[in-house]
């Protein structure tokens, strides 16, 4: 029986500019590229394109398609403007909000109706999967046509996140055989490519540049925000029923980009999509779990940059996949990549791929570490980081028990062996074992190595060195692991060392880490300034993780004050208030938010391990649970439609801040959504 297709509409007054301003939208291709904008048009990020190419290193993602005009004219000759651009001297051409009927996802793919006279056009933009190639679509689905629709395409090739001031660059020639049309970027880059399927179809050389165009997000964020961008001309082509109109664009060679006709190209989409569904856990075909399953699909990549890898991977049969660890900037990052995995991946029936990213991420330990996070455009990992190896034993557990792959575990075993060693003797930044009480510490003047990883220039906002909670709650449980799995497949006697060293950090962590004074657990202990009693979400690993360190009659409290003082609708605080460093709002310039980032601000990944600790404490309360969850479905009609925000402000309204779409944040409230079902 086919899976009902998720439908999700953005709530906003008719003719409203700033909700369309504000309210935004997301495409990917399964490399790493995306379009991106918001649903009246105008640029209002650096990131916002109709198409940014995942390019092999050392280009990384390119801006090839920033803007593109749109203009509509009925039959009776009235001309529709939709869109447009604000300008830095004031002077503003955001038009065409009035014309704008409706917004929603379809299948977690956006759509857009306009009024265009007494017709009404209908816009939908995919991506082809793994393709660096754009539809962007219209359709007349009622009243009279024709609709001469002309299209002004408006350049800028550019590194994604390079600033909107970026030179212009150039000369940005196009040429032309027949109807298709390339234009030429510097530096190595491949051209940009542009065919339309439609009827009456025409390119205008018209050539112009936009000055001045003004880019608000990025003047709130403290960085430049006024740039140009360049436009060759227009295409025109004639919208009936029956007779659509589409652009193409994309950086892939001729043969590629036009082997999928426009029908084809949504048809094939379809399928890939209700493929996805089909695979789900059935808890996870309907409703809000349905669509974190497609916007999930977003981080799971092939990473086109990292070609040495691919063939690594395919001489020994596999496949390399990574995760996207947030839209639109972020890289792959171990830390995301394995708090997410079991929500990306297992929760939503893609086994296969958990495996290559387990396998893909094993391959790149060094000395006891994965990668904190791979660069744009580069090959090698970064290791600055003391928390992604050890939730890299979790990831592991959680996929074996989904999958009971032995060889897998076989095949990293030695690898997993060696990260135990490599603590305990010391590694990078710091990171070792205490010979005196077992427990794992870190830190590296400089270096922020935990989850709280917040600095700017030469200030580490939350340094956290000495011996963090989180840290210790995962060293103990990647011990038990790894203790388990030597025992299953090798031999009591490998095992029985670490038996003698997990029973020392457990009770040792119960000792150090507990603060009778407040009736809760330190943040860090034996840190620069002694011990930290900072109150912060951290301390619910000691509960939530499968190996819990705390002893169980701590449990409770622990969980009851958590929620208390951290638990919002969207998340979990940083910090709770009361705090000096406490901060309500994450906004203005660098060094203001990151000041903000882990210290107050809410996380909206941090909801799912307070779930399973929730589910400890009061076993069979899935209800209970739920209500932990339940504020994420408004948050899904809001920001960027149909996915999770990174973090949001620490007060009400908790405004969504940071990257648009998180990996971790879909992961782990799917996952949650999952886990308190019936």
């Amino acid at each position: 029986m086919p899976v009902p297709e998720p439908i999700r509409a953005f709530p906003f007054p008719h003719g409203e500019t700033e909700a369309l301003l504000e309210g935004e939208w997301l495409v990917t291709n399964g490399l790493g590229g995306y379009a991106s904008g918001t649903i009246l048009g105008a640029l209002t990020r650096r990131y916002h394109g109709f198409l940014v190419a995942a390019l092999p290193a050392p280009h990384g993602r390119v801006m090839m398609l920033p803007h593109l005009a749109e203009s509509f004219r009925a039959a009776d000759g009235t001309t529709y403007d939709i869109g447009g651009e604000e300008r830095a001297d004031g002077s503003s051409t955001v038009i065409g909000a009035a014309w704008i009927l409706a917004f929603e996802l379809r299948g977690g793919l956006p759509v857009w109706r306009y009024q265009v006279g007494d017709a009404v056009v209908e816009r939908r933009v995919l991506m082809p999967h793994e393709q660096n190639t754009v539809h962007i679509h219209y359709r007349l689905v009622s009243g009279k046509g024709p609709v001469r629709v002309k299209l002004r395409p408006s350049l800028q090739f550019r590194p994604h996140d390079a600033p909107v001031a970026t030179p212009l660059g150039g000369p940005y020639v196009l040429t032309a055989s027949g109807d298709r049309y390339e234009i030429a970027a510097p530096g190595g880059l491949p051209p940009l490519r542009l065919f339309v399927h439609g009827a009456r179809k025409a390119l205008t050389l018209e050539a112009r540049t936009i000055a001045g165009v003004h880019y608000r997000v990025e003047e709130r964020r403290g960085y430049e925000s006024t740039g140009d961008l360049y436009s060759p001309g227009f295409f025109r082509a004639d919208l009936a029923a029956g007779a659509d109109v589409t652009l193409v664009a994309s950086t892939e060679a001729w043969e590629t980009l036009l082997a999928l006709a426009p029908a084809e190209a949504s048809a094939a989409e379809r399928r890939r999509r209700d493929s996805l569904l089909a695979a789900a856990p059935p808890a996870a075909r309907r409703g809000l779990a349905a669509e974190l399953v497609l916007a999930a699909d977003a981080f799971i990549i092939s990473p086109a940059g990292r070609i040495e890898d691919a063939a690594r991977a395919h001489a020994a049969g596999d496949e390399v996949r990574t995760v996207i660890a947030g839209y639109p900037w972020f890289t792959d990052w171990g830390r995301d990549t394995m708090i997410g995995l079991e929500g990306l991946t297992l929760a939503a029936g893609r086994r296969l791929e958990a495996g290559y990213i387990l396998r893909t991420f094993a391959r790149h330990v060094r000395d006891g570490l994965i990668p904190n996070h791979f660069p744009e455009g580069g090959r090698e990992g970064i290791y600055n980081t003391a928390d992604a190896t050890l939730w890299f034993f979790h990831a592991l557990d959680r996929y074996l028990a989904v999958t009971a792959d032995r060889a897998t575990l076989r095949h990293v075993l030695p690898t997993l062996k060696e990260i135990a060693s490599a603590h305990r003797r010391g590694t990078r930044f710091g990171i070792s074992v205490d010979p005196a009480d077992g427990l794992l510490g870190q830190g590296e003047e400089g270096y922020a190595l935990t989850w709280m990883d917040a600095k700017v220039g030469d200030w580490v906002v939350t340094p956290r060195r000495g011996k963090a909670v989180e840290v210790n709650a995962l060293w103990y449980n990647a011990l038990r692991l790894l203790e388990r799995w030597l025992r299953e497949e090798d031999s009591d006697a490998a095992a029985r060392p670490l038996a003698e060293l997990i029973e020392r950090v457990q009770r040792s962590f119960n000792a150090r880490f507990w603060n009778d004074k407040d009736g809760c657990l330190y943040d860090v202990v034996d840190g620069e300034r002694g011990d930290d009693p900072a109150f912060r979400p951290n301390q619910i690993f000691a509960v939530s993780l499968p190996n819990p360190v705390l002893a169980r009659e701590r449990w409770r409290p622990i969980v009851e004050r958590v929620k208390t003082r951290l638990w919002t609708p969207v998340g979990l605080r940083s910090l709770a208030p009361g705090h000096p460093d406490y901060k309500p709002r994450y906004d203005g310039d660098l060094r203001a938010r990151d000041a903000a980032y882990h210290q107050g601000t809410i996380w909206a990944w941090l909801v799912g391990p307070l779930v399973d600790a929730w589910l400890k404490v009061y076993p069979g309360d899935k209800l209970g649970a739920r209500k932990l969850l339940l504020g994420f479905e408004d948050h899904l009609a809001h920001g960027a439609v149909g996915t999770l925000s990174e973090i949001f402000d620490a007060e009400a309204p908790y405004r969504p801040r940071g990257c648009i779409a998180q990996a971790w944040s879909v992961a782990e409230v799917l996952r949650a959504w999952i886990l308190t079902e019936g």
